[in-house]
């Protein structure tokens, strides 16, 4: 057997290495080719930060604040859903802006841009912070023994407590521009930087540590 013939095993499996690594390289570069979805057109939601981890699995971010109410059918699909379109969907929830969806989605997109002017941060990232903020850990029920009503702490459920920060979120927007001067974009923007500022003097702050307190006094 020649020398040559005893070779080619060899370099062979050399260029087979070496088209691996051109045929990876070439799949990264078409990765990173690839236009990345942004919110609005505007805002990436691929590098939001989260600091509580028990509502983690509840703020769902995508690119799309709009999914036609696909889920809207379907029990506790609502957690699958854009934190974003659930806010707007919040934000649907009075006598004014009944099904109004482009109207609130418009109010959405306006107090971002109000927020990043004001904080130079990304709106969306504000937005996760003022719901984990926000979010009350405890609450009250009410429990009967014989005719005497008496109330009783327990923990909220991760799911309710991003439920009830938006909530809060969508009163604190009505209260401060209904009837008032205030336009509906800035007001969300101002409820948005002082929950994720934990600024006591916001509204959806304030709900919540007045529902804690009487917990605490409750336990």
């Amino acid at each position: 057997m020649s020398e040559s013939e005893t070779d080619t095993p060899e370099e062979d499996v050399e260029d087979v290495e070496e088209t691996e690594a051109v045929e990876e390289t070439d799949a990264a570069d078409e990765e990173s080719s690839v236009p990345t979805a942004l919110l609005f057109g505007v805002w990436d939601v691929s590098e939001v930060e989260y600091t509580d981890p028990s509502t983690q699995r509840y703020l769902n971010v995508t690119p799309i604040a709009h999914t036609m109410g696909r889920h809207a059918s379907k029990q506790f699909e609502k957690s699958e859903i854009s934190v974003v379109e659930r806010l707007i969907n919040r934000l649907m929830q009075t006598e004014e802006n009944t099904g109004k969806k482009q109207r609130a989605t418009k109010i959405v997109r306006d107090a971002f841009e109000v927020v990043h002017d004001r904080t130079d941060e990304s709106p969306v990232q504000v937005l996760v912070e003022a719901v984990e903020n926000a979010a009350p850990r405890e609450e009250t029920v009410r429990l009967k023994y014989g005719g005497i009503s008496v109330p009783k702490a327990v923990d909220v459920a991760p799911q309710r407590r991003v439920d009830e920060a938006l909530k809060y979120i969508a009163q604190g927007t009505k209260n401060a521009s209904y009837k008032s001067s205030t336009d509906a974009a800035d007001a969300l923007a101002q409820q948005l930087i002082g929950a994720a500022s934990y600024d006591m003097q916001a509204y959806p702050i304030s709900q919540k540590e007045e529902r804690e307190r009487v917990a605490a006094a409750a336990r």
